[in-house]
């Protein structure tokens, strides 16, 4: 289940709720300190994206050995002879 985070309208805390995603955001939960019901505001926070694994992008930070030792493994490879000239007679 995801976590959902809500605000305290009147102090500003934030507190974390666990929420199956078809319940209907909370409008007041019990504050975790005195237990009143309190009005609370629903957080929309940014999504962290991480990429994990190689290849995604060339300028993408990482060692730069893989690149190189791909580049001496091609030029070691002989080059294909080149085609002749076609005549245009």
């Amino acid at each position: 289940m995801p976590t959902y985070v809500y605000k305290f309208i009147d102090s500003g805390e934030t507190i974390e709720v666990q929420q199956a995603f078809s319940d209907d955001p909370l409008t007041e939960i019990a504050h975790p300190v005195d237990g009143v019901l309190k009005p609370v505001k629903k957080v929309f926070t940014p999504v962290g994206v991480s990429f994990k694994g190689g290849g995604f992008y060339k300028t993408d930070s990482g060692s730069s050995s893989s690149s190189s030792s791909a580049a001496a493994s091609s030029s070691t490879t002989p080059a294909a002879p080149a085609a002749p000239a076609a005549s245009t007679d």
